[in-house]
């Protein structure tokens, strides 16, 4: 089981997010995936959104597919 950072949420599988995935964010913030990277905390997403020209890093928990 892997354990979120947030505290009280657990999450069974990990969902596997690849580069050029269309993603929504917890803020309903729309982006694609452009990378995907590991750090001593855990897993990370690095989001480029449509309305902004930056690059953003979420949690897997933070963000749903779009399909």
């Amino acid at each position: 089981m892997i354990e979120s950072k947030k505290p009280g949420l657990f999450i069974r599988h990990e969902r596997q997010f690849e580069v050029g995935d269309r993603v929504e964010t917890f803020n309903h913030c729309v982006g694609t995936v452009v990378r995907v990277d590991r750090d001593k905390i855990g897993v990370f997403i690095v989001v480029r959104l449509d309305i902004l020209p930056r690059e953003f890093a979420y949690e897997p928990c933070d963000l749903k597919l779009i399909e």
